[in-house]
C-alpha cells in the first residue's frame, strides 16, 4: 500500500520561505505524479502544484506560480515544495497526492478527486 509522509510545515513571517516534502512508501516506481493541495480553515481544498515522477513536467496554480517550485529526487522517493515570497493568504495545512498515471496529468492533476492516495497534511502559517 502506498504511503505518504508530508513535512516541512511551519510558521514563518511574510516574505520568508519553507519547503515542505512529501516521501512516498510503497511504491517502487516513477510512473505517477505527485501533487500539493493546502486547504486554509473554512475553505475548500485547493490546487497548489504538482510534478510528474517520469519526466518531471510540472504543474502551478496561478496563485503560485513565480513563487512555488515544486521537485523531485526520483532516489529518494521525495518531492519537495519550495515556497518563496510568503503571503498570509498562503497559510493553510498542505496535504500531497499520489496519482498513479504513466501518462500526462495535465488535464487531472488539479482535481482532487483523481488522486489515490493522500498525505497527513503539514500546517504553514504565514504571519503578516
Amino acid at each position: 500500500e502506498v504511503q505518504l509522509q508530508a513535512s516541512g510545515g511551519g510558521l514563518v513571517q511574510a516574505g520568508g520561505s519553507l519547503r515542505l516534502s512529501c516521501k512516498v512508501f510503497g511504491f517502487p516506481y516513477d510512473d505517477y505524479a505527485i501533487g500539493w493541495f493546502r486547504q486554509a480553515p473554512g475553505k475548500e481544498r485547493e490546487e497548489v502544484s504538482c510534478i510528474h515522477l517520469t519526466d518531471g513536467t510540472s504543474y502551478y496554480a496561478d496563485s503560485v506560480k513565480g513563487r512555488f517550485t515544486i521537485s523531485r529526487d526520483n532516489a529518494k522517493d521525495t518531492v519537495y515544495l519550495q515556497m518563496y515570497s510568503l503571503k498570509p493568504e498562503d497559510s493553510a495545512v498542505y496535504y500531497c497526492g499520489f496519482l498513479y498515471s504513466w501518462e500526462t496529468v495535465a488535464g487531472k492533476w488539479s482535481d482532487e478527486n483523481e488522486y489515490d492516495y493522500w498525505g497527513q497534511g503539514t500546517l504553514v502559517t504565514v504571519s503578516s
